[in-house]
C-alpha cells in the first residue's frame, strides 16, 4: 500500500468517526456512557473475529509474547481514551468536545518525539496547529468555561496520542493489524460492560433504546474504522495518521447538517477550509521537496 492510499484509507476512518459522533450523543439519552462503549467494542469485537482469523491463516508466524503485550496496551489506550471522551460529552457540549478531542493533531507529534525520539517532518508542526485552527472555527469559534467534561475530554485526546502511536510500532513491527484490532476491541468490550455493571443502571430497555447508535459503532466507527485506521498506519506514521484523522470533526459537521439540520457558520466553512488545507501540505510538501532535491523525503 502506497502512503496516500493509508492516508485515503485514515480520510474514510474519520468520515466513518465524524458520523458515528452522532451515535455517540443520542445514545446516551437512554444508556450510561461505560456500557455503551462495552456493547459497542463487543460487537465490534464479534466483526473484527472472522477478519483476525484469515489473517492468522495467512501468517507465517505467530504473534510474539511481546507484541501482544503491545496489542493489550494499545487495548487499555483505547479504553481509557474512549471512556474519557464519552463520560466527557455528560458534562461538556458536543462544540467544546469536537475541538478539545481534535487537540490530538498537536499532541501526537508531541508524544512521538518524548515517547519515540522520532523527529516529524518540519511540515507536520505548522499542519497541526492549522487542523486545530479549523477545528476550533468549526465547532463554533468559541468555548464555553470549561468544565470537568472539558478536562476529561482534553486527557481523551491525550489517551487518543498514544493509541495512535502504539497502533503505529505495534501494528508495523508485528505486521498483524488485525490481530490488534481484535485484541482491543475486546479489552474495550470486557471492560466497558465489567465497570458498566459496577457503576452504572442497566435495563433491556434502555440497551434497545440504544441498539441503533450500539450497532453503528460497533459495526462501523469501531468495527471497521479501527481496523482501517490499524492496517493503513502501517504505510504511514502516527502524526500524519493524526492530521488526516482530523477531518472527523469535518465529517460531523458534514453529517450534523444532513441528518441532524444543523447550520454551519461562515467561520465554520473556513474551518472546513483549513483542515484540508492541512491535510494537503501533509501529503504534497515532502513530495514537492523530494522532487526538487531528488531524493527521499524525510519521515512525515
Amino acid at each position: 500500500m502506497t502512503r496516500i492510499q493509508a492516508n485515503l484509507l485514515l480520510l474514510l476512518a474519520g468520515a466513518i468517526w465524524g458520523a458515528g459522533f452522532i451515535a455517540q450523543s443520542t445514545a446516551m439519552q437512554t444508556l450510561g456512557p461505560i456500557w455503551f462503549i462495552g456493547l459497542r467494542f463487543a460487537v465490534a469485537t464479534l466483526v473484527a473475529l472472522p477478519f483476525a482469523r484469515w489473517e492468522q491463516m495467512r501468517a507465517e508466524t505467530a504473534v510474539s509474547r511481546r507484541d501482544m503485550a503491545g496489542f493489550v496496551l494499545t487495548g487499555l489506550a483505547l479504553f481509557a481514551a474512549a471512556s474519557s471522551q464519552q463520560v466527557g460529552l455528560l458534562t461538556t457540549t458536543v462544540t467544546n468536545s469536537g475541538f478539545l478531542t481534535g487537540l490530538y493533531v498537536v499532541f501526537t507529534p508531541i508524544l512521538t518525539v518524548l515517547i519515540l525520539r522520532r523527529r516529524p517532518h518540519w511540515v507536520i508542526w505548522p499542519a497541526a496547529v492549522m487542523a486545530s485552527v479549523g477545528i476550533f472555527l468549526l465547532s463554533g469559534g468559541t468555548l464555553a468555561a470549561l468544565t470537568v467534561g472539558d478536562m476529561l475530554t482534553i486527557l481523551c485526546a491525550v489517551l487518543w496520542s498514544v493509541q495512535m502511536i502504539c497502533v503505529g510500532v505495534f501494528a508495523g513491527r508485528s505486521g498483524r493489524p488485525l490481530a490488534l484490532s481484535l485484541t482491543q476491541f475486546a479489552i474495550c468490550g470486557v471492560l466497558g460492560c465489567a465497570f458498566g455493571a459496577l457503576f452504572e443502571p442497566v435495563s433491556l430497555a434502555a440497551i434497545t433504546g440504544a441498539l441503533p447508535e450500539i450497532l453503528y459503532a460497533g459495526l462501523f466507527s469501531s468495527g471497521l474504522a479501527f481496523m482501517v485506521q490499524n492496517i493503513a498506519q502501517r504505510y504511514t506514521t502516527a502524526p500524519q495518521a493524526a492530521i488526516f484523522l482530523s477531518s472527523e470533526a469535518l465529517f460531523a459537521a458534514f453529517f450534523g447538517v444532513l441528518l441532524l439540520g444543523e447550520t454551519i457558520s461562515t467561520a465554520g466553512y473556513i474551518g472546513c477550509g483549513i483542515i484540508f488545507l492541512a491535510m494537503l501540505a501533509v501529503e504534497l510538501v515532502p513530495e514537492l521537496l523530494r522532487e526538487r532535491r531528488g531524493n527521499t523525503p524525510a519521515e512525515v
